[in-house]
Formats: structure tokens, sequence, C-alpha cells
């Protein structure tokens, strides 16, 4: 996708370095980093300036192929894949894409260790973008309907950010919004801000301002009142974690979304890659939810008068704060799951069907 003009992906692999977009600069600086070693690509993870799922994975693939540069040694290599698993536990697409990077580095020797690690972290990659433009064809189907019966502009809700900047390009929920608008399809987009990060305000409407779509940056606790005003043809999430039998972890707040919805009978879709699957858990409550820093709830960063960025207090100095950063919306609250290989219900039988 494209920032002023230039097309872009968030990690792409450059002279030994793993090069990515500082999303935590995001919207007020334009900054590309460099990550020179596997203990700088755990950082970019647990500090997210990567962020997204599908992004996460990816970068812990570069992280191993740093690894490898950094010290060609098997103990290493094991113990850099269990710091990358470990840096943020609730995002499956983490664990899937170190476990398959090691699995492929089984057995291969020294000389070749490093050339087919770095392949594959790029098929990786490839596979996502291909993913994700797959979710936006399929995703595109269910907009084009809407917009065949009422012949106006399509208003979609999303929260967070589960664009192009959470994933390789494309996006997962913005992918058939791109698609959409892609084909003169008239889209107007409600984004949550998306406390306490702001990932729908800082990233989403960035990313929709670039290609020149319509977009209302809202509070949180907004969306309900705009399903109630018939503001709302749609709601479409993304998810860092879907269970086999439908349920859906999100980022905190999405559950919120999911009932709103349903009081008010607008449709609820979930877009993921088949990477986000988790096939092992059958009940949300084994899903490890991460709990961050509370100072991402008690302080807000933004930019002053003199185009510097700044880090404010907004809580009383004597108040605690919990920051859990997922919640799970059950199944059925989500009206069908959009993935690369099609549009299922959100069940075990769903799933089961696209991916036997």
């Amino acid at each position: 996708m494209k920032i002023n003009g230039k097309s872009y992906r968030t990690i792409w692999f450059e002279n030994n370095l793993v090069k990515i977009i500082d999303q935590t600069k995001l919207p007020h600086q334009f900054i590309i980093k460099e990550l020179k070693s596997v203990e700088d690509a755990i950082n970019a993870i647990k500090l997210m300036e990567v962020r997204g799922a599908p992004l996460i994975g990816v970068t812990a693939a570069y992280g191993l192929v740093l690894s490898i540069i950094e010290k060609n040694d098997l103990s290493f290599l094991r113990n850099s894949s269990e710091k990358l698993i470990a840096s943020r536990p609730t995002a499956i697409n983490l664990k899937w894409a170190v476990n398959r990077m090691m699995t492929k580095l089984s057995g291969v020797n020294e000389k070749e260790i490093k050339n087919i690690a770095l392949a594959e972290a790029k098929l990786i990659a490839e596979e996502d973008i291909e993913f994700c433009k797959n979710i936006g064809l399929n995703g595109l189907e269910i907009i084009e309907e809407i917009f065949s019966k009422k012949k106006d502009t399509v208003n979609i809700l999303t929260h967070c950010n589960a664009g192009w900047l959470a994933t390789i390009d494309w996006g997962t929920a913005t992918s058939p919004i791109y698609h959409a608008h892609k084909k003169g399809i008239k889209i107007h987009v409600w984004v949550d801000e998306t406390r306490p990060r702001n990932q729908g305000s800082n990233l989403t409407s960035y990313e929709l301002n670039e290609e020149g779509i319509a977009n209302t940056v809202i509070t949180d606790n907004a969306g309900g009142i705009l399903m109630q005003r018939g503001k709302v043809d749609m709601c479409i999430v993304g998810t860092d974690r879907t269970l086999s039998n439908g349920d859906v972890c999100n980022k905190i707040g999405t559950y919120l979304k999911a009932l709103a919805a349903k009081d008010n009978n607008i449709p609820f879709y979930v877009a993921l890659p088949s990477s986000t699957i988790d096939w092992s858990i059958k009940n949300y409550k084994q899903i490890p939810i991460e709990e961050r820093d509370p100072e991402e709830l008690s302080h807000i960063e933004g930019i002053d008068d003199e185009n510097k960025i700044k880090k404010v207090r907004i809580y009383p100095k004597g108040s605690k704060a919990m920051n859990l950063a997922f919640d799970v919306t059950p199944a059925k609250y989500v009206t069908a799951l959009i993935t690369e290989k099609g549009i299922c219900e959100a069940s075990e039988e769903g799933l089961s069907r696209l991916f036997k």
C-alpha cells in the first residue's frame, strides 16, 4: 500500500538487515528502522514497533534469520526461538511462524542454514500478502452485495488496526475495503480510536487517508449509538487468534462491538488468514491474554505545537490501572469468517470445510 504516494511493505530484508516501519512513531513521523540482531526483533515486537498478528509472525521469522547471521549455533537459535515466542503471547501467528521456521531448519547444515532460513522467511511474507489479497477479494463480495441493495455509500465500522500496517500488505479487515474502493464503490469507515494505544486513530485512519478512503475517527464507545441510528452497514475486524470453534480473540473492545452489532442486527465479520487459526485450543479460557504496562493507559503520546512527540500523564498520580490487551468474542456473535479460502460460518464445521 502507499505512503505519500509511494508503495511500501511493512517489513523487508536488505543487506543482512531487517527493515521495518516504526509504528510507534506513526502518524506523526514516518521512520524506517533497521533490525540488526534477534534481540532487536524481539524488542520491536515487545515495544509494538511492529504489531498485528501476521506482521509479528513474519518479524519473528526474520528474527531467526538475524539469529543465524549473528551466531550460527543451534543452541543460540533454539534460545532465540523461545524468546521470540515469549515476546507477545496472544497472537498465534508468532508461535506458528517460529515453529514453521524451526521445522524447516531441522537437520540443515551450517553452510546452507542462512539461505534456507531467509528463503522460508520470505516465503511466509509472500504467502501473507497473497492470503490478505484473497481475503479482500472474498470480502469484496459482501460489500458489493450491500452496495447493490443500498445504492449509496457503504458505512463500515472497524476496531483497532487490521490494515496493511498489521500485515505485510493489504491487511485483513481493510483488504475488502481497499478492493471495494479500487472498484469504485463508495466507502466510508468509522474508525474506533482503540484505546489505549490508539491503533485505530493513529494507524487505520492514517493508512485510509493515504489511500484516499473517507473515514471518521470515533471514540471507542460511540459505535453503539451509531448502530442504533442506522449509520453502520457492517462491522469488520481482524483477529490475533481464532479457535477452531470460531471464537475470536482480538484487541480489547471487540467483544463489546459484537454485542452492539448483534443487538442492532448488523453483520459482524472477522477477517483472518489461516495462520491465525489455533487448532489446538478448544476453550477460549486457555488463550493467554496479554496484560501490558499500565502506563499505556495512564499516559498518552501526541505531537505538540513544535512538532515534538511528547508523553503526558492523564490519570491521577495515585490511580491504579489494569491494561488487558485482548478480549474474546464468542462465535455466536460472529456473522461469518472471511479467510483466504473463502467465507465460512464461525464454527468448527465451517472452518473444517475450508481447511481440511
